[in-house]
């Protein structure tokens, strides 16, 4: 059995009912994750007048089911706009960086969805320099990580989608690995947690984890504790690419996956087969 804390049902982009994602059976502890409400309009994330209700069917799940349930939001980072800080009443936050200051109009930018609107922004925003775009990227990182700290930092580096075929840069060029080491000290400090995130391998598109391995080698050297989700929107993918990526995970040498678990996180042993709850 596993643990999944990242999730999103029909209250946002996702698919399918909290009902639909514990009837898969496949997870001991689940976390679910919708895509907190935005202060403009978006079409994936969830409606403010449906808050109250969404957390309400949380916490009636809760009394009912035997699988251990927790209340959260993959909270976007805009500074001035939108946090973390701004959502109490949860069991745990994801802090995920979609956009990446505004468009000419005044509209966010978002950077991980449509390549053609990533394009656009990196033309009027950033003049096409694209190193800019990706630092820019790890600094609200950083920002967010110093200033309104999630328990989760989702899908770190998930903006390497629009580098396709490398066409912008490599990973092990020095200045995008300074970066990442930045961001892996910002980490350290603010002490969250980092998801392992499979979505980009079972989407197809990426051929490796949020954050890739040899950012996960980092995190590893640095003591960094990690945890395992699919960052599902369906719930046929609720464990997709688990048995995989514990695998690597192994190999890179990690031992331990944090789970929340009786209210409270904690590291735990895993292997390929799942996450050993004894």
């Amino acid at each position: 059995m596993w643990t999944n804390y990242h999730t999103h049902t029909h209250y946002c982009d996702g698919k399918g009912s909290f009902e639909d994602f514990l009837n898969k059976n496949q997870v001991k502890s689940i976390g679910f994750s919708s895509h907190a409400p935005l202060p403009f309009s978006s079409p994936w994330a969830m409606k403010k007048n449906e808050l109250v209700k969404y957390l309400n069917e949380i916490n009636q799940l809760k009394n009912t089911e035997t699988i251990e349930i927790y209340a959260g939001l993959e909270v976007d980072f805009i500074p001035t706009l939108i946090s973390s800080s701004d959502f109490d009443q949860l069991d745990f936050t994801i802090g995920s960086i979609h956009f990446v200051d505004a468009l000419p109009d005044g509209q966010p930018w978002e950077v991980d969805g449509n390549h053609a609107l990533f394009l656009k922004g990196l033309e009027t925003i950033f003049n096409s320099k694209h190193k800019e775009v990706w630092s820019r990227y790890f600094e609200l990182t950083r920002k967010m990580l110093a200033e309104s700290p999630p328990t989760i930092l989702g899908h770190m580096d998930k903006m390497k989608i629009q580098n396709i075929d490398n066409k912008f840069f490599k990973e092990d060029d020095s200045w995008y690995q300074d970066e990442i080491k930045q961001t892996i000290q910002s980490i350290k400090k603010s002490g969250v947690i980092v998801e392992v995130n499979t979505r980009g391998i079972y989407q197809k598109k990426s051929t490796s984890t949020y954050p890739s391995p040899w950012v996960l080698e980092l995190l590893l050297a640095s003591n960094i504790p990690i945890t395992l989700n699919s960052d599902a929107h369906h719930p046929n993918h609720l464990i997709s690419e688990f048995e995989s990526t514990a695998l690597l995970l192994h190999q890179i040498g990690f031992k331990k996956l944090s789970i929340l678990t009786k209210g409270k996180w904690k590291e735990v042993n895993f292997n390929q087969n799942g996450i050993n709850f004894d």
